[in-house]
């Protein structure tokens, strides 16, 4: 089945092949959480999944680049991008400050990327432990499905560099909050060499996506791919898409974070001019980077949808400021952006949990 290309074509395939079998794979894992004996462990891995879906939803839609390898990809997003939903709530929602803690969780992010990586106890710096084999049960499935697609090996070192950098910074920006922000900004320059121009909280909001292994992992499960299509593919991603994607989601987020005391990147811009100056340039350099991709109006589509979808969250309403700015946002992206943003809209009118 050939890559959609339209608007249109992409919401009905996302509608007929990408939702019915995300719904399918997270109720088996809502089952799996629900049999977790330890209380905390359990209600963290609930909720996650209760109110995180739409991550799991997002982040399937590329498993239409995988042919027929479609509904082994989307098993993939849904086990990996549920134990990342479920380690940010942990950390979130976490007692515990300490860096060594986060870095011992977020292991099995590396391990379910690692097939023949042997368990270890992800939760050995904290009280609550006894999860029934969950978290190692996603783990297993996500190293089982790399296992069984033609090209992984040629992906495994760009996966974890992916990986490295998202577990990098759920550990720093968890800890204390007066450490924070020198962490980040010391982690950033240790990297800043090889970046395009950027903030320390750009880059931050960059290594914060999923998008660009489920990119990877598709690719790696058609019949063919080169060593150089991996590099292309890559580069296609991160950091540029995967930045937009992150400072959408903490542009709708603003005011929740700020009553909560959580860190937002989207804060620590001068102005809000400044703030939708780089998001225009983060849109502009992501569109330039996908040119470079294989089906490259489908990944337009992607970054398109992206500004629509989150800029119809119903947080946006919520803050005058914040309309305002998404409103000149949405402009940035079109006509595809306002069809995006007008079918998840209609979404959550008939299913207000969208």
């Amino acid at each position: 089945m050939s890559v959609p290309n339209q608007p249109w074509a992409l919401m009905y395939r996302i509608y007929r092949n990408v939702l019915p079998d995300v719904a399918l794979f997270l109720e088996k894992w809502r089952e799996k959480a629900e049999a977790i004996p330890n209380e905390e462990l359990r209600k963290q891995a609930l909720m996650s999944i209760d109110t995180k879906e739409f991550h799991c939803q997002g982040g399937a839609i590329l498993a239409l680049l995988a042919g027929d390898q479609r509904q082994k990809v989307i098993e993939f997003v849904v086990a990996y991008q549920t134990i990342s939903d479920y380690l940010d709530n942990l950390c979130d929602r976490s007692t515990s400050l300490d860096p060594k803690d986060f870095e011992a969780l977020h292991e099995s992010m590396i391990h379910a990327l690692t097939p023949g990586a042997e368990r270890e106890n992800y939760y050995r710096m904290r009280d609550d432990q006894n999860d029934g084999d969950y978290l190692w049960s996603l783990v297993q499935t996500c190293q089982r499905v790399l296992t069984e697609i033609p090209h992984y090996s040629s992906i495994a070192d760009s996966l974890l560099d992916l990986a490295h950098y998202y577990c990098d910074l759920q550990i720093h920006k968890h800890v204390m909050i007066e450490e924070r922000v020198p962490r980040l900004q010391e982690w950033y320059h240790s990297h800043k060499d090889s970046l395009p121009a950027m903030s320390w909280y750009e880059f931050s909001a960059c290594t914060g996506s999923t998008l660009g292994i489920f990119c990877l992992v598709s690719y790696a499960s058609q019949k063919s791919l080169t060593a150089d299509q991996v590099q292309i593919i890559k580069n296609g991603y991160f950091p540029w898409v995967q930045g937009l994607h992150i400072l959408l989601d903490y542009f709708v987020d603003q005011q929740e974070d700020e009553e909560g005391g959580d860190l937002n990147f989207c804060s620590y811009y001068e102005n809000g001019n400044q703030l939708l100056e780089r998001f225009g340039h983060f849109v502009e350099q992501a569109d330039d980077s996908i040119k470079r991709l294989p089906d490259s109006k489908f990944h337009k589509l992607i970054n398109r949808g992206l500004l629509g979808i989150y800029l119809a969250d119903q947080k946006v309403d919520r803050h005058p400021g914040i309309k305002q700015a998404a409103g000149k946002i949405m402009k940035m992206g079109g006509g595809i952006t306002y069809f995006f943003y007008m079918n998840r809209r209609l979404m959550q009118r008939l299913k207000p949990s969208i």
